[in-house]
């Protein structure tokens, strides 16, 4: 049987009569992980269950593999695969923070036999002060057992980083939990601290290759580290911990073991391959750039995989220090709405060149616009106009702030404002922050911490169905129209088209969905908070969906037949 995700409670039973449930409670309740054997259920099959906990969204859970006695060494179907690999994934940094001066990346490829999948992980946090924790890692095992190992090493390093991000302190706190914890012990890990703005590392290793730094001129070299054996290992043993700078222009290149482990049985040929694909990627033009950044760790993994299969799991985390840092932007334009298009374009240019994609740029755009709008439309009614001022910049912790000036007054919202007349609320609903003050002119501001996807966006494979998202303006109301696979990297989009056409949850909007082929719960979220949305504001959204079809199905299982009108 496939793994599984165990709730608390199962009714699922021993010949002996032991509650499953009962399992799964003591260990969760222990962190230990167990093994038990016997028959499932009255007369049911031999056979061995492998439980491990592992916490799931913030909740307790615990990860079940279920395989009849006699199997185990053979090699699984491709559901446990599937099962492996989800478990992994979910584990890792979905997102990694956007900093002015450094461009992240990340990258994880499972083995191809799953017996070989499940221990390599990486992570990047944030601490505050443009500087950021650099960490990649591999679990002993492989397998779900070695994904929990993963989850619960990862766990452990950020609540150690948090507390005291030294090197040296969280290599400690590392190696005491490793040492009570036996699927943790023998884990090796790379941690360092980067000073995004000034390039300097403070690193230490526990039983982890050196990791590469590749120069702007193409030089290659390791850095240097000192032997130390694995964590939780040897007691007592230390951290040594070393200094360098990354220069302008430079790359840190952290990996698993498992990039090595495809390339050749000779560990020094092994690490030149890594050198010449770290620097034939890094070689290519525009890799520094920052919107196209993201794909650096992808492409140099494929580089050294063998060529025809992932002998290994491989995670590689790449850290590229800008050569130059991008200048904040300032626009001082009239306030009248001939000037709106010169802000859009000149903000667009400006957001795209920092880096964020078109779904991030959306939504800022969208609030921006409607400050700069009531501005062009009331901050000098009656007056000659006088001038807009937008500013633009992005502090040492990935934040950005967009200002919008006038030396008019904001227009209160009227009791019943109808499409217009919300800007505060629009606004709210796209960015993370806003804030207005009138005491001298207006002025809006809007923050947004910025962050990109750990992993640059699969390329569909040819013929392979897309989501298509438009917004049909020719009605009585915008219809948000989608086609194809509304999946998970589909949901972010259709959220923004949604806040858009419906000017951030201030007017009515419809959502067509009979062209759908499949919907993500990811997407059924967005509907949920969207339906919320316009609850609050006084309105229902209507959904069409095929009746009997699988997409109406889903939105009705999910319980929004009381919150939507499904047509």
């Amino acid at each position: 049987m496939p793994a599984a995700w165990a709730p608390r409670r199962t009714s699922s039973r021993w010949s002996a009569g032991r509650p499953l449930a009962d399992v799964v409670d003591t260990v969760i309740g222990t962190g230990l992980p167990e093994t038990v054997h016997g028959a499932l259920g009255a007369g049911g099959p031999a056979v061995t269950v492998a439980l491990r906990p592992l916490e799931v969204a913030g909740e307790p859970g615990a990860v079940v593999v279920i395989e009849r006695d006699g199997r185990l060494a053979v090699p699984a179907p491709p559901l446990g695969a599937a099962a492996v690999e989800a478990a992994q994934s979910s584990l890792l940094p979905p997102f990694l923070p956007m900093l002015p001066d450094v461009a992240l990346a990340g990258s994880y490829h499972q083995a191809t036999s799953v017996r070989a999948a499940g221990g390599d992980w990486y992570d990047a946090v944030p601490l505050g002060g443009g500087r950021v924790a650099l960490v990649v890692g591999d679990a002993v095992g492989h397998g779900i057992a070695a994904a929990g190992a993963m989850s619960r090493l990862r766990g452990a390093m950020r609540s150690s980083a948090l507390t005291d991000p030294s090197p040296a302190a969280v290599l400690a706190g590392l190696d005491s939990f490793a040492a009570i914890m036996d699927d943790v012990e023998g884990a090796s890990v790379f941690y360092g601290v980067l000073d995004s703005a000034s390039g300097e590392l403070a690193y230490t290793t526990a039983g982890h290759p050196a990791p590469l730094v590749v120069g702007s001129d193409g030089a290659a070299a390791f850095l240097p580290v000192t032997p130390r054996p694995p964590l939780g290992s040897v007691p007592g043993v230390g951290a040594p911990v070393h200094r360098s700078v990354l220069p302008h222009g430079a790359t840190l290149v952290l990996f698993s073991n498992g990039a090595l482990a495809g390339s050749s049985s000779d560990y020094a040929v092994a690490l030149e391959k890594l050198v010449a694909a770290s620097r034939e990627v890094l070689a290519r033009p525009g890799a520094g750039d920052p919107a196209t950044a993201s794909g650096l760790a992808v492409e140099i993994a494929e580089l050294v995989r063998s060529p025809h299969d992932w002998p290994d799991d491989v995670a590689v985390l790449v850290a590229h220090r800008r050569a130059t840092t991008q200048r904040p932007l300032q626009l001082d334009l009239p306030a009248v709405p001939a000037s709106l298009p010169a802000i859009r374009r000149r903000l667009t240019a400006w957001l795209t060149e920092l880096g964020m994609d078109e779904n991030d740029r959306v939504g800022v755009m969208t609030a921006v616009g409607e400050a700069a709008a009531n501005a062009a439309e009331h901050a000098y009614r009656g007056t000659e106009p006088g001038a807009v001022q937008v500013r633009a910049s992005v502090d040492r912790d990935g934040v950005l702030t967009v200002t919008v000036h006038d030396d008019g007054s904001w227009r209160p919202p009227d009791h019943d404002p109808g499409d217009r007349g919300r800007g505060l609320l629009i606004m709210r609903q796209l960015v993370d922050g806003v804030s207005l003050d009138d005491r001298s002119g207006t002025t809006v501001t809007l923050t947004v911490r910025l962050r990109r996807s750990a992993e640059a966006p699969p390329v569909p494979a040819p013929g392979g169905e897309r989501a298509g998202l438009v917004v049909d303006r020719t009605g009585p109301r915008p219809v948000v129209r989608a086609t194809g696979a509304v999946d998970e990297a589909a949901a972010d989009p259709l959220r923004i088209r949604l806040l858009e056409a419906s000017h951030g949850g201030t007017a009515r909007v419809e959502l067509d969905l009979a062209g759908v082929t499949l919907f993500s719960s990811a997407a059924v979220r967005v509907v949920l908070a969207v339906a919320r949305i316009a609850r609050d504001e006084g309105w229902r959204l209507v959904v069409h969906a095929a009746e009997g079809g699988v997409t109406r199905q889903v939105l009705e299982v999910s319980g929004l037949g009381g919150l939507v009108d499904l047509r």
